[in-house]
């Protein structure tokens, strides 16, 4: 979650705003340690929000767990 945040430039907070949760969820979600918590809810809404921000979610069968952009951006 935080490396898509990187790669488009949003703070926590811009990322919360975005997918309508709160900044302390987030927090919680990009802890380093452990299973984030975060309800399956919030994991959807935080998902669609960064896929509708232009990132893509490679999965670990394409060659490694990571986002990038959809297409190339301008």
């Amino acid at each position: 979650m935080r490396a898509a945040r990187a790669l488009i430039r949003w703070s926590a907070k811009d990322l919360a705003k975005a997918a309508g949760i709160g900044v302390a969820t987030v927090s919680r979600a990009e802890v380093e340690d452990g299973v984030p918590s975060i309800t399956a809810a919030n994991l959807r809404a935080v998902r669609l929000a960064l896929e509708a921000a232009g990132i893509e979610f490679i999965l670990e069968n394409g060659g490694g767990v990571g986002v990038r952009f959809k297409k190339p951006m301008p």
